[in-house]
């Protein structure tokens, strides 16, 4: 029996990459094995997230479905949202475009550069039962959570959100003096989170500048993540060590920030790249490349 082989596209948004499928027409299962396997870096394509573009019911230009290199299934991400405006956008010729997702509709816009896009990333949520946290804080600007000894921790007092998913994001004054792939795993399944959570270090180190590295659940670190460049802006906003506009600097590249005052809600604008075009095997999970992408930029500093 001939072997089924299906196209994708690999992307990426400041190195947070993703394998695309387009299962508009026909409707794709995989089974959590068997996109944690197409995930791995070492025998599989590789990917922080798998995005499945599916007919949307609310008619929007398709609906976003988003797994994790764990195969975990996640509401929200931002440079996702991004990679699949520009697909979307540049399929139909339109200026704009609306993307269903399971933490509702975004919005999408083209800018100057095919490359560069905008997104609509709605309000933040920051009432402690929306977030979900497992007590009740009154203020979640910055919460009673520290990591080390009580009277000398190495980190404490996070800001907590959810921007399309849950956040907790901790002030320090160097991003790199910290052992995040230790501190990580342990704090994304801290009780205090249901749902467990993306942890982030940020520094604020220039106005409306911050350096952010994040760890992101079901996937690990990572080299941007545009929901944590955007619960970080609204949270920095929030303690007033920045304005409603900032640009996050990931170790991929940057992220600029603008948290709306007329609206409450949150708009993200950065680069986009296809890195190829390939055929996926679903018998043997194995690959191959069929075209090239966009030319190799360097990354904005």
């Amino acid at each position: 029996m001939a072997q089924t082989r299906i196209p994708f596209l690999k992307m990426n948004g400041l190195g947070n990459d993703f394998v695309v499928f387009d299962a508009r027409q026909e409707p794709l299962h995989l089974s959590r094995e068997q996109i944690a396997a197409i995930g791995d870096r070492t025998s599989g394509i590789g990917f922080d997230q798998m995005i499945t573009v599916e007919a949307s019911p609310a008619g929007a230009g398709g609906f976003m479905r988003i797994h994790n290199r764990d195969g975990s299934q996640v509401d929200a991400c931002g440079n996702a949202t991004r990679c699949i405006g520009r697909l979307l956008m540049s399929e139909a010729d339109a200026p704009s475009v609306s993307i269903e997702t399971n933490a509702g509709l975004l919005q999408a816009f083209a800018t100057a550069s095919e490359t560069r896009v905008s997104v609509d990333m709605g309000k933040p949520r920051f009432e402690w039962q929306d977030i979900p946290l497992a007590e009740e804080f009154a203020d979640t600007r910055r919460i009673e959570l520290q990591v080390g000894p009580v009277d000398d921790p190495a980190l404490h007092s996070p800001s907590v959100v959810n921007v399309g998913n849950p956040h907790a994001i901790f002030w320090v004054d160097d991003v790199e003096a910290y052992e995040l792939e230790r501190f990580g795993p342990l704090l994304e399944n801290h009780p205090i989170f249901p749902e467990r959570a993306n942890i982030s270090l940020a520094h604020v180190f220039a106005p409306n500048e911050i350096r952010l590295r994040v760890w992101e659940r079901g996937v690990g670190l990572t080299e941007a993540c545009g929901t944590a460049a955007c619960a970080t802006g609204v949270s920095a906003a929030r303690l007033d060590k920045t304005g409603r506009q900032t640009t996050v600097h990931l170790p991929g590249g940057q992220l600029e920030i603008n948290w709306r005052e007329d609206t409450g809600h949150i708009f993200m604008t950065g680069e986009t790249m296809i890195d190829f075009e390939g055929l996926l095997d679903l018998d043997s999970l194995t690959y191959e490349k069929t075209a090239a992408g966009d030319a190799v930029a360097e990354p904005a500093n």
